[in-house]
This record gives C-alpha cells, structure tokens and sequence, in this order.
C-alpha cells in the first residue's frame, strides 16, 4: 500500500511513519510545510530507506496537495495546528490549517480516488466530563478555538464520506507523550524545564485530569484502524492512564531529580477543561490494547530527552512557548 502522509514531520505522525516502514512493506511519502512544529530532524533516520519520500507543502495548497497525492492508495492526516495556548492568541492559522487544509485535502481525495482516507482528532473535541467517559456516539463541546478547529474539521471529513462517498475513518486521541514530541506540551517543556534547572508553569490549582497515551500505543491503534476500521466510524484511542496535572509535575520531579521548589504556579488558562476521559470498546474490539505502563513510559521519555538535547535545544532557542491566562 502507498500511504500519503500528512504532517508526518510533526511529533505522532514521525512516530507513526516510523512504526510502519518498519512493521510493513508499504511505502510512504510525508507531506508537510514544516511549520515550527514540524522538524525534516525529526525523519532524518529514515531518509535513506528506498520507500519513504518527503514532500515540502501545504494541505491548504489544493494544486500543490494533488500533484503530491496523486496514486497513493491511503491518505492519513496528522497534519494540524494543534497547541491550546496558541489558538487563543492566534485562531486564525488554526480555522485556515485544520478547517480550510482537511476540506481541501478531502476534495482532492474524491478525485484521485482513494481507497482510505484516516482522519486524525482529538477527545478535546468533546469538551470537559467531571465524571464518566465519553463515547463516540456522544455531542462535541469543544471549549478552545483549538479543539473548535479539530472538531469541525471531524464534520468537514464525514461529510465528504456522507456526500461524496470518500471513505473516512475518524480517530481521537487522548494526550500523547513520548520521544520527538515539541517542547511545547507539558511533558516535553516541563522535563526540559528541568533539565535545565528552570521551574515550570502549574495552570491553576494542578487539579485538571488527563488521560496520556504514550505515543507508540497510538500509532499502533491508529495503524490498526487504518487497515481494519470501518468506513464512516469514530474510534476513540485511550490509555486509561488519568492523571491530574498536579500527579503528573510530580512524577517530572522525582525522575529529574527536582523538588517542589521548582514549580510556579500561574493563572489558568481562559476555558482550561477540567477533565478528559473516553471510552475504548471500539478500537479494542479491533484487537488493540495499550502496552506501555504510564510511569515506565515516562522513565522512557525523560531518558529520550536527556539523551537528545541537541534535537530540543534548537527548538526551544527558536521557538517562543506562548503562556496566556
């Protein structure tokens, strides 16, 4: 199968590049813009393998998106904005990449005629829950203009499956972690943070529960979708592993050696949800299951950090990490 790959120079889509040129014989090509986020640094292991290819460009770009995906048999789309704290100081490149960028994308899969096409989201699109889990069947209430994007570019992607017939498949991802991730998310900037003896930024009172993924499980599930998911579904990808902020800065702590003097705590952030859980039983019913325990995970990739500063400290020396509340 030859896969087209959107936004695969990010952080879950490098992963997921990875997993499948080594776990299949399928070939791949990866179409990104390489925003700030996005880093060739991130797929340079791979470049010299005979079935992968890099693409430089924009799913907003509809001549430059068919050239591109023009006799691929599968599309998966990673690529998005996808940072909280960004879409509320800047919606506007949120609305145009995850909106405008999934619609044209979705277009030029009609034409071209492609055999899948495998939609990557978000649980944030459903909005806070103080108690059970969300289910697929369940109304979105996205709360940021972040998860606002992501939710309507779910509905731009199942409507071309209702009207055109392109066959989408939906994922939503609880919060990933893991190897190659930006640091700009929690785990990443927290443990590099701490690396260089820098305290890190507690939103509010730390209680906010999320439930993290490490990001190999994903890719797993969402390769597993992929090829057995059924056409016009929604699979929801979860660890089970909830945790509040406050627990997760903890665990940081221990594993860099740092203690409690090392957090400061600031205002939250505007719409900050309180908690986020989904249920699984459709991804499981697949076959998959999590392998990775959380804190083992999180000794992984506090470990990965440590060893790779010279991939994060360019990063962070270019990049601006935007706090807002």
């Amino acid at each position: 199968m030859r896969l087209f790959v959107t936004g695969a120079a990010g952080f879950i889509g490098s992963n997921y590049v990875r997993g499948v040129l080594q776990t299949s014989d399928d070939s791949v090509t990866v179409f990104d813009a390489l925003t700030y986020a996005g880093c060739k640094e991130n797929l340079a292991d791979l470049e010299r393998n005979s079935r992968f290819e890099f693409v430089h460009g924009d799913i907003c770009e509809r001549a430059d998106v068919a050239t591109a995906m023009d006799g691929h048999d599968a599309v998966v789309h990673f690529a998005a904005e996808s940072h909280v704290d960004r879409s509320i100081v800047g919606p506007d490149t949120f609305v145009r990449t995850n909106c405008g960028g999934t619609n044209v994308l979705c277009d030029v899969a009609c034409q071209v005629g492609v055999d899948r096409f495998l939609h990557i989201s978000s649980d944030e699109v459903y909005g806070t829950i103080d108690r059970g889990s969300f289910s697929e069947e369940d109304r979105l209430g996205p709360r940021s203009p972040y998860s606002a994007s992501k939710a309507a570019s779910d509905l731009i992607a199942l409507g071309y499956h209702a009207t055109c017939g392109l066959p989408v498949v939906v994922t939503r991802s609880s919060n990933n972690f893991g190897p190659y991730q930006f640091p700009e998310k929690i785990i990443p900037l927290f443990v590099t943070n701490l690396l260089d003896g820098h305290k890190v930024p507690l939103y509010g009172d730390g209680e906010n529960v999320r439930d993290w993924c490490f990001v190999d499980d994903n890719c797993r599930a969402v390769d597993l979708v992929l090829r057995r998911g059924e056409v016009g579904q929604i699979y929801n990808i979860g660890a089970g592993n909830e945790v509040t902020n406050r627990e997760l800065t903890a665990k940081l702590l221990a594993l860099t050696g740092r203690d409690e003097s090392f957090v400061e705590h600031v205002a939250d952030r505007p719409g900050h949800d309180r908690r986020y859980s989904i249920v699984t039983d459709k991804v499981a019913a697949l076959g998959w299951r999590p392998q990775h325990e959380l804190d083992s995970a999180l000794v992984t990739t506090v470990e990965w950090y440590r060893d790779n500063r010279l991939w994060w400290e360019p990063l962070r020396q270019r990049a601006r990490f935007e706090r807002t509340g």
